[in-house]
């Protein structure tokens, strides 16, 4: 009952229909006495010899009109019951996904992309369950058992009432026994289920990898042990639960014996007519249905127990990113100003002693070897985390004191790996706001030297590239994902080594138009190759989580350090791919 309870809030949202539901299964139950009460007053009507023709036809006309009633009646409870409880679901789901959307990278890393897709399917199902057949079974079992039993009480003989429920009590505690059980290996089957997801999710996204090591078979014996023990935690799931309808039929099984060892002495004793027995059997066959239907409830409830607390443990995360309780209501671009003293990933020092002053409409430029924290700078500005100790400015406000969506709408950001759509280029280019034009969204791959490429292609715009842009060579996922940026006209752009996969002809290509197009426009470029960052007004070389070398491309080349030596390297290899490609 503890869950009736927590949902509490929706079956208060949606009284109404549940009210209207729960009249129509009540009336439901009591026209459902009908139609043995008249089965057994016909019957002993041709006993006796009495029935009429007139009586006759109005008995049809009762069980048709009763049937008619009951059809139209479970409509309604179908609807307003069974299809409300989808209201739950449709509301669960977005809930997750809005939750989803706010949480912060260390929210993903804790659970896999498997494990949430486990609790926005299978959780939120079981959760339904409980609000459509759960509200249904408790409904539909108390009203028809109270007023079968009253029927059978009142109407026919409560000698033969009392004998009939005696083997009840042990049944209910039966199923309470069998119902803990069956919580538990619930619970087993779904962390199962979520692991299987996270398997299947993972091993289709790195198919390439896994064929081009030829890793299929390991693959495949991998998943099968996955699968296996999934197999297995619902078969133990499955034995609990389909033990309740046989326990349940043997203790009804109990009470239909001791009805005719009983009804058949009373009716030797002339204390009950055979049409009153043939009304009582079928009242206690009506019976069979509450009491399975409680069994049903008690497993749903169960089942739709365990999957709302994994669903609230997943809604009580709460994000390592927080919006300020007072935001400044107006964000506007200017001077860019890192002073970080200290920033660490799980108590692991990653930044340290960083201070960046980048004037608005500057270029930044960042190097330094993998792992030394240029990718970090960027997050830090992006607030996927926040600076543990110091700030980040922008037009002398910390960033913390804006709300997020408004820091974010400044930013135009192209990562490392490039998240494309499963749809067509256009709509790929265009996913900040469904009505650029296609003007805008030409002249953004214009800018990015992709046009041409697209214009190759069979359906151009129209072409649909597949899951993270699988029908792409990587310079065109890179170029297109710089052009949903740049549709975005952002104040300040990050280019995180986002020219990677191009060639260098391609490159100077861009950076030329980044900077005619983005003049009085803050752009901040991490690389490896140099090449990408000479133009920029400010470069830092990144060493260890600090700064190890500062200047223009100029000044850093005179001062014969790490920047100078790594140019110096990169121009030679360069020249001597061009002599190698001329020959």
């Amino acid at each position: 009952m503890n869950l009736v309870k927590k949902l509490g809030w929706f079956f208060k949202l949606e009284r109404r229909r549940y009210l209207i539901g729960i009249i129509s299964l009540s009336l439901v139950a009591v026209f459902n006495l009908i139609p043995p009460r008249v089965m057994g007053a016909v019957v002993d009507r041709i006993n006796s010899g009495e029935l009429g023709r007139d009586e006759l036809w109005f008995n049809i006309f009762l069980l048709l009109g009763s049937g008619f009633i009951m059809y139209l009646l479970r409509y309604v409870w179908r609807k307003y019951i069974l299809g409300t409880s989808n209201h739950l679901a449709r509301i669960l789901r977005f809930r997750l996904f809005e939750h989803f959307t706010k949480m912060s990278p260390s929210f993903y890393q804790k659970y896999r992309t498997g494990d949430l897709m486990a609790h926005a399917t299978n959780d939120i199902n079981a959760v339904t369950q409980t609000a459509g057949g759960g509200v249904m079974s408790a409904v539909d079992a108390s009203i028809t058992a109270l007023v079968t039993l009253l029927t059978m009480f009142i109407v026919i003989d409560w000698r033969l009432t009392v004998v009939a429920i005696l083997p009840l009590p042990f049944m209910a505690l039966a199923t309470s026994l069998l119902g803990r059980k069956n919580h538990e290996t619930f619970k087993e089957a779904q962390e199962a289920f979520s692991d299987l997801n996270n398997k299947v999710q993972e091993s289709v996204a790195g198919i390439k990898v896994t064929k081009s090591f030829g890793y299929q078979e390991n693959e495949k014996e991998s998943f099968a042990q996955t699968n296996q023990t999934v197999y297995e935690k619902n078969v133990v799931s499955a034995r609990y639960n389909s033990l309740f309808s046989p326990l349940v039929l043997t203790f009804v099984g109990l009470s239909y014996l001791l009805t005719l060892i009983v009804g058949t002495v009373l009716i030797t004793q002339n204390a009950l007519t055979i049409g009153e027995l043939i009304t009582f059997v079928t009242y206690l066959d009506m019976l069979v249905w509450p009491l399975m239907a409680m069994g049903f409830l008690f497993n749903v409830i169960q089942r739709g127990s365990v999957s709302y607390e994994r669903i609230e443990n997943l809604l009580s995360q709460e994000s390592d990113i927080q919006e300020t309780a007072q935001p400044i209501e107006h964000i506007e671009n200017g001077r860019l100003s890192y002073h970080i003293k200290q920033f660490a990933y799980d108590d692991r020092v990653t930044l340290h002693d960083v201070h960046v002053e980048l004037e608005k409409g500057q270029t930044l430029g960042i190097v330094g070897v993998t792992g030394s924290g240029k990718t970090t700078l960027l997050k830090l500005l992006l607030r996927e985390r926040d600076v543990q100790e110091g700030s980040i400015s922008i037009n002398g406000h910390d960033i913390r004191d804006y709300r997020l969506k408004d820091l974010r709408s400044l930013i135009g950001y192209v990562p490392q790996d490039q998240m494309l759509f499963a749809t067509t280029i256009r709509e790929n280019v265009r996913f900040a706001d469904p009505k650029f034009s296609d003007q805008a969204v030409a002249r953004a791959t214009q800018l990015c030297g992709v046009y041409d490429d697209i214009m190759d292609m069979p359906e151009q715009f129209d072409t649909i590239i597949g899951e993270r842009g699988v029908s792409l060579s990587g310079g065109q996922k890179q170029r297109l994902a710089l052009s949903r940026a740049l549709i975005m006209e952002p104040d300040i752009l990050i280019l995180d080594d986002s020219l990677s996969a191009v060639d260098a002809k391609t490159e100077h290509f861009i950076l030329e138009n980044l900077k005619s197009e983005r003049s009085g426009k803050t752009t901040i470029i991490t690389a490896h190759r140099l090449s990408a960052i000479v133009h920029a007004d400010v470069i830092i070389v990144m060493e260890d989580g600090t700064i190890k070398e500062r200047g223009t491309h100029d000044t850093l080349m005179a001062k014969k350090g790490w920047y100078y030596e790594n140019y110096q390297s990169q121009q030679l290899a360069q020249d001597l791919e061009g002599e190698l490609d001329g020959n």
